[in-house]
């Protein structure tokens, strides 16, 4: 173990490996989102209930087959799992609403899992719907301005601090720290508008230069508009089974290979490195449950709230050295045609972001896994890892996911 490993583990705890030997394999048998960009008039349940219809027509199966429901909402309802289920008609036996903001789907996949594994459940739905886009103004404020807890931001909101200029923190840290730059940043903005051409279901598929995203207005130094997520409405659901359920689905299952989450912090203020996320942990841990390599991944779906976020993910991961995500991304390695292509749908710097966006995250790579990314296609996909990221860089939680 490296003196790096070593503090990071120190600082985000044992990160012992946990044996899968004779527990059944998890497939995911269905994925789908629901419509998403500007839908006004919808409510964030009509969005939870088109997805999940969607997701258990792929998987052959009716509401009365779900028996574990595990849901978060963006509106913050008071008791989302008891609302959704009953807006679903479902009488769950197992129900699971952690929520850690955008990553809370890669964990509840886990969770998930986990519930199957153990024979608990036959049946899990993971579910989510929000209409943060048009209800902006209405329910949510602005734009960004996600609702917070008085407690934890009592020391920080009097100064300004926000989610915007969270990241914007880590990104100048990282520039201090590393000799990243505004250009770099930038790559990654337009290659996830490159890859949202290919996706006709994408809010913005008109091309960006580099030089768009600096000339767009700075938000928070050094992150220009274009740095920046989309806003949108939007949901998605997913259906997993053991392996000896898979029958039920025309579609190809895709395995679960590894799962693992952690968190770091809740307020930045707080975290330790600004450079250095909890995902130097989680995808460690969930490569060596699934038995892989870095090298070995075929694509990278993993949440794009900022462009930092993204740089931050790749070097976390172990795609590149701590420093060197700017040169790796301005090099042209994300693209469709590099050597790990990222947030093949345009991710949400171009596609959509709802809120919170990890389910999309498996859900396109449950796509391509079954080859069904049209126009964008990554070739003989097999593995892919779907790395979902929440609050002010505060939880981490990974996936890796294959076709065997």
């Amino acid at each position: 173990m490296t003196g790096e490993q070593a503090r990071a583990e120190g600082r985000y705890g044992t990160g012992k490996e946990i044996s899968s030997v004779s527990r059944p394999r998890v497939a995911i048998i269905g994925a789908a989102e629901s419509d998403y960009g500007i839908l006004p008039g919808r409510t964030e349940l009509e969005l939870h209930g088109q997805a999940a219809k969607r997701a258990l027509a792929e998987a052959g199966l009716g509401r009365e087959d779900v028996d574990g429901l595990f849901t978060v909402t963006q509106e913050f309802l008071r008791h989302p799992s008891l609302t959704v289920a009953e807006y679903l008609g479902l009488r769950p036996t197992y129900e699971d609403s952690t929520a850690v903001g955008g990553s809370s789907f890669e964990v509840l996949v886990e969770h998930a899992m986990a519930a199957l594994q153990s024979g608990r459940i036959d049946v899990a739905l993971v579910t989510y719907g929000s209409t943060m886009r048009s209800s902006s103004g209405r329910t949510l404020g602005t734009g960004l301005a996600i609702p917070t807890s008085p407690y934890s931001q009592q020391y920080e909101e009097p100064f300004g601090v926000n989610i915007l200029s969270s990241y914007a923190l880590a990104a100048q840290r990282h520039m201090y720290e590393y000799g990243t730059t505004s250009e770099q940043l930038a790559s990654i903005a337009v290659t996830m508008r490159n890859n949202a051409a290919r996706n006709p279901l994408a809010m913005y598929q008109d091309p960006i230069t580099i030089d768009d995203v600096l000339a767009s207005r700075v938000v928070a130094s050094p992150l220009h508009k274009l740095d920046c997520c989309v806003v949108s409405d939007g949901g998605g659901a997913l259906v997993l089974v053991r392996e000896d359920a898979v029958s039920s689905s025309t579609k190809q299952p895709v395995w679960v290979l590894g799962a693992s989450h952690s968190n770091d912090h809740q307020i930045i203020s707080q975290m330790n490195d600004l450079t250095r996320t909890a995902a130097a942990v989680t995808g460690r841990r969930a490569m060596a449950e699934a038995g892989i390599k870095p090298d070995d991944v075929d694509l990278l779906m993993t949440y794009d709230s900022f462009t930092i976020t993204v740089l931050l993910a790749l070097e976390d991961l172990g795609f590149c050295a701590k420093g060197a995500g700017g040169r790796f991304a301005q090099a042209g390695e994300l693209e469709l045609t590099g050597s790990l292509p990222t947030n093949t749908d345009g991710g949400g710097l171009s596609s959509n972001h709802p809120g919170m966006r990890g389910i999309f995250l498996v859900i396109e790579s449950v796509r391509q896994l079954r080859g069904e990314a049209d126009g964008r296609q990554v070739p003989n996909a097999s593995i892919a890892v779907a790395n979902g990221v929440g609050g002010w860089l505060s939880s981490c939680a990974t996936l890796v996911l294959g076709t065997s």
